[in-house]
């Protein structure tokens, strides 16, 4: 029976020591490390890339003038022509006929010509003496312009059968790159409805692209942008060819279209560059990059930085409470490893670099400066070299 009390009594002790102790709270932890980027604005060369597509510096439609059979096609397809060089035959059967035609009818009216200057010329001989009527004088001065008249019209319907003549002969109007033929050896033409071939001015050559509304918005804004990106301007276009090269020389614009392409709102801009070698085609799409825009406040943060969530780019900005809080900016471009930001930060922010997955907004960070891994690892002592292996045959 005392044994009884005794387990009863400490088991009691047991029971009130457990109920009046209290659950350990959990251990705080800490805020996140995160390295942060104090905005400054900076001068960066605004380098704005599109697509381009090369044209011809000149492009002219050769067409027939001439009807008639095809007789032969004195050029090779694809080659250089120059100004003047025979490139198509055509049957001048017809047009020679009307040629000479033309000419016999001039012959009969410069007869008739002669005849109405001798008549008109012996009628006045006899005037004075009254020995011919004045009515039969007049009426051979009328003849004598009439005769005049039809010397000019039979030698205007000569030059136009000269000319007709001369166009069974198609030449190339410039120097240049033939296309290929588009009716050949055989077929009949009717007239200037039929286009032959064409000849390409190759160097120079002309770059084509468009901005963007909003950026054509912001270059008028912009005082230095515009004189910069006008025809002459100080503004240098750099073009990357499909194999990822670069063309060998920069171009300048030469020419901003008036008017705005109603279904796209954008202008066009036309580069040209010298293309001596021929390296550029026309039709080839291009990729164009703008140089010499030069911004004097941008603001740069690294690329790690922006985070992309459903098309629209965020960063983490620390506040002086060490809380952090998303803000939505526009990213513009690249210069380097960093973006562009032209809208959504302003100087003085901190805005996170490093560790921004670690932390979300509203959380409590421990900022820290953003180490420069170039100059640390400039700064770095050079490892000691490594030690030569002993000989294991000594």
């Amino acid at each position: 029976m005392q044994i009884s009390r005794l387990f009863f009594a400490g088991a009691c002790s047991v029971a009130t020591i457990v109920a009046c102790s209290k659950p350990a709270a959990p251990p705080t932890m800490p805020p996140a490390e995160v390295s942060v980027l104090t905005v400054e604005p900076t001068s960066v060369e605004d380098n704005l890339q599109f697509t381009g597509q090369v044209r011809a510096y000149r492009s002219v439609q050769v067409r027939a003038l001439a009807s008639g059979v095809i007789l032969s096609r004195p050029f090779v397809e694809g080659s250089h022509v120059t100004a003047g060089q025979v490139l198509y035959r055509i049957d001048p059967t017809t047009t020679d006929a009307e040629w000479r035609s033309a000419k016999a009818r001039l012959a009969s009216s410069q007869a008739a010509l002669a005849n109405a200057e001798t008549v008109s010329a012996r009628l006045h001989a006899l005037l004075p003496g009254n020995a011919v009527a004045k009515q039969d004088v007049d009426n051979a001065d009328a003849q004598l312009k009439a005769a005049r008249a039809a010397v000019e019209d039979a030698r205007g319907g000569v030059d136009a059968a000269q000319k007709s003549l001369s166009e069974t002969v198609v030449r190339a109007q410039i120097s240049g790159q033939v296309e290929r033929t588009l009716l050949d050896v055989g077929a009949r033409v009717t007239g200037p409805t039929d286009l032959l071939t064409t000849i390409d001015v190759l160097n120079p050559i002309y770059v084509t692209f468009r901005p963007s509304a909003e950026e054509q918005a912001e270059w008028r804004r912009n005082p230095v942008f515009a004189r910069a990106i006008a025809p002459g301007g100080s503004a240098r276009i750099r073009v990357s060819l499909p194999d990822s090269s670069t063309f060998p020389t920069d171009g300048r614009i030469g020419y901003i279209d008036p008017v705005v392409d109603p279904q796209t709102g954008t202008q066009e801009y036309r580069a040209q560059f010298e293309n001596s070698r021929h390296i550029m085609l026309p039709g080839q799409f291009v990729h164009v990059t703008v140089h010499g825009l030069i911004r004097t406040d941008a603001i740069l943060v690294p690329q790690r930085a922006v985070l992309q969530q459903m098309g629209r780019s965020l960063v983490y900005l620390v506040g002086p409470d060490n809380k952090v809080a998303a803000r939505e900016v526009t990213a513009t471009a690249w210069t380097g490893d960093n973006w562009l930001i032209t809208k959504g930060l302003a100087a003085g922010e901190s805005v996170i670099v490093d560790g921004g997955q670690k932390t979300g907004p509203g959380a409590t960070v421990h900022p820290t400066p953003l180490v420069d891994s170039t100059a640390t690892n400039a700064k770095a002592p050079s490892a000691a070299p490594a030690a030569t292996p002993k000989d294991s045959t000594r």
